[in-house]
């Protein structure tokens, strides 16, 4: 690979050219398959469909590729199973026996490992499953990954969680945007490493109004109430007070599920843009763009398009949610072709069963 490439800013780095229909054809047997085998088949089809994603978007003059395979997928799945279910569970068992047979100090100090155990590996599984995608992603034959197993991070994940639950979820931003950077620091692709510096005071302000929300919320409801049962007694006596009453009640169940899930959205949309922007691969720098009312247009149309279909559109949510994070990730900067080699880091021969156990997200 000789010369550069440079990101020029009319142009998008990334770019999506897939569509639903060719997805649909993936997709739909997917969900048949997996339907026939009883689930064993959603880890191929889990291949699959990123198999298609991948090659379907453009990361400045080329297409991404997806290395991984269903069999990676299934036998990452089993070792989790073998390795730390059947403990977990057989643990648990033990401390509801301890606890039944009035040993319930033990029983409880099992029970407690037990959950801490959970605890953990789940930050484990955060950081491996963004590993595991990283090395089976191909741009211009090179991939990603990391040497590190991610257990230091398990622990990092637990005691920073922790710290930012403490005084009462005060310092909940610190702790999502610290582990964002010690996770993504711990990355690289080809032989760059990627650089993250977010800062917890950009997004502090959108969390204090979502931590806010509840107790001004709860004010709105003394109000709306009482302003709602004067003006049903107003027109209709005690009767009319009831009604009155009961309305408001709808109209403030309906204020705090919707709005403070608007809130939550404006903050997740201000946190995403935050942490996308402070992250660096050599001399890119990254953006995330999407508003806080293109996050909800989303959510909308996800919950739109799998009540309508009954549940089937269910399938189509990976294909949407992918086309979303690439429509609005930009990147700007120089990329020197001529000092992109192979990555040296470790490569497992299976997948992200920790994610897949604890269904979270990788990115």
């Amino acid at each position: 690979m000789q010369g550069s490439q440079e990101m020029e800013g009319s142009d998008s780095a990334f770019v999506f050219e897939g569509n639903w229909k060719d997805f649909a054809r993936i997709a739909l047997p997917n969900l048949l398959l997996t339907i026939v085998t009883l689930g064993i088949y959603r880890f191929w089809a889990t291949a699959r469909e990123r198999r298609y994603l991948w090659s379907r978007t453009r990361f400045v003059d080329e297409h991404l590729e997806w290395a991984g395979t269903g069999m990676e997928l299934f036998l990452g799945f089993v070792m989790v199973i073998l390795l730390f279910g059947l403990p977990y569970f057989g643990l648990s068992f033990v401390a509801q026996a301890l606890i039944a047979r009035g040993y319930e100090a033990i029983g409880a100090g099992l029970g407690t490992i037990a959950l801490i155990s959970i605890f953990y590996l789940g930050g484990v599984a955060r950081f491996r499953a963004l590993r595991y995608r990283l090395s089976r992603t191909r741009w211009r034959s090179i991939r990603g990954g990391s040497d590190s197993g991610g257990f230091l991070f398990g622990l990092s994940y637990m005691w920073k969680t922790m710290v930012g639950w403490l005084p009462l979820g005060l310092l909940i931003p610190w702790s999502m945007t610290s582990l964002w950077n010690e996770r993504w620091s711990k990355m690289s692709f080809g032989p760059f490493a990627f650089e993250a510096d977010a800062e917890a005071g950009g997004v502090f302000a959108r969390f204090l109004l979502f931590y806010l929300a509840p107790f001004v919320m709860f004010v709105g409801m003394l109000i709306m109430g009482g302003m709602g049962m004067l003006a049903g007694y107003g027109i209709g006596g005690e009767n009319g007070r009831a009604i009155g009453g009961i309305v408001g009640i709808i109209g403030i169940v309906l204020f705090f599920y919707l709005g403070l899930g608007l809130i939550a959205v404006a903050f997740y949309a201000k946190f995403y843009r935050e942490v996308v922007g402070a992250t660096r691969w050599r001399s890119l720098h990254f953006s995330f763009e999407a508003s806080t009312m293109d996050w909800v247009k989303l959510l909308i149309g996800d919950a739109l398009l799998v009540v309508f279909t009954l549940g089937l559109g269910f399938v189509f949510l990976s294909y949407r949610h992918w086309k979303f994070f690439m429509t609005h990730l930009e990147a700007g900067g120089e990329i020197l072709l001529d000092e992109l080699t192979q990555s040296q880091t470790r490569t497992s021969r299976h997948g992200e069963g920790l994610l897949d156990a604890f269904d979270m997200g990788a990115i």
